[in-house]
């Protein structure tokens, strides 16, 4: 069980996406899209990924609900490979994307903790657990997104974020 409510998830959640934002909102498109090399995948990857990620958690988790942009999907998909993953979607598109799957995660984790689904107890549980799980998974990418932001670009990092219900483990911010 876990032990945290939806609500503190959700608070939990905005945090990480916060975060995110700050590591990338002062960057260059051309530095959003700069790769270390061929077999490399950019900030916007994972920017996108993310996103496609929680989403996927979402609709195969919680509700059966249709693919926000399937061709941002089928590029952003960790199973594809580096070489056929094709272009990446201009910034604008891909923090549009990011926008609309964290409305979708908001309205089904809300719905759910609402009860305005069936087996309401049964689902919290569930959307705890993938809540934990989107936002380890958003923290996960942000290390690797703030390593490429200093190392690559000469930026500082922003501050980390502040929770009692986050440490770092083996150098990755994590919601315990």
């Amino acid at each position: 069980m876990n032990h945290h409510s939806l609500d503190d998830l959700l608070d939990e959640y905005e945090r990480a996406l916060a975060y995110t934002a700050s590591l990338t909102t002062d960057l260059s498109d051309a530095e959003l899209t700069w790769r270390p090399d061929a077999d490399s995948s950019s900030i916007a990857w994972h920017l996108g990924h993310q996103a496609a990620v929680a989403h996927y958690m979402v609709r195969n988790l919680t509700a059966a609900e249709p693919l926000i942009d399937p061709e941002i999907d089928a590029v952003m998909d960790s199973a594809t490979q580096v070489a056929d993953r094709g272009d990446l979607p201009d910034p604008e598109r891909l923090y549009g994307y990011r926008a609309t799957v964290a409305e979708r995660v908001r309205f089904r984790v809300g719905n759910i903790n609402a009860g305005n689904v069936s087996a309401p107890a049964q689902l919290r549980e569930i959307a705890a657990t993938m809540l934990t799980a989107i936002i380890n998974h958003e923290y996960q990418h942000s290390t690797w997104i703030g390593e490429v932001r200093v190392e690559a670009h000469g930026k500082t990092l922003p501050p980390q974020p502040i929770s009692d219900r986050l440490r770092e483990i083996d150098g990755y911010i994590i919601l315990t």
